[in-house]
């Protein structure tokens, strides 16, 4: 019984203490590190890689995830026609798997 009561009393917040205000506020910084850091730049990521999903047409250049490269042919809803040299093959990708947009001028020779 005694341990008990020993145990509680660690517990307690001295009576000059911050009380509740000191255990938030530790809590409250730690998020707000990991909300600038973490969170706010993934979402920023998400909506640029939306907006280039979006302003997809025929003709542009794309590399996909698994390093393909070649050019839009033709677009469906959710899946894009890519032609790919050096043979001209055709594959049919998602449109989610389109990481990049390569500019004309980078385009090598």
């Amino acid at each position: 019984m005694n341990t008990m009561i020993t145990g509680l009393a660690l517990f307690q917040s001295p009576a000059g203490g911050m009380g509740l205000l000191g255990g938030v506020l530790p809590l409250i910084f730690i998020f707000a590190i990991f909300y600038f850091l973490l969170i706010r730049p993934q979402q920023t990521r998400q909506k640029k890689w939306q907006a280039m999903l979006g302003e997809l047409k025929t003709g542009d250049r794309v590399v996909t995830s698994g390093g393909l490269r070649g050019s839009i042919m033709s677009m469906k809803d959710d899946s894009l026609v890519l032609r790919v040299p050096p043979d001209n093959l055709k594959l049919e990708v998602t449109r989610a798997s389109i990481v990049t947009v390569t500019k004309p001028d980078e385009v090598e020779k």
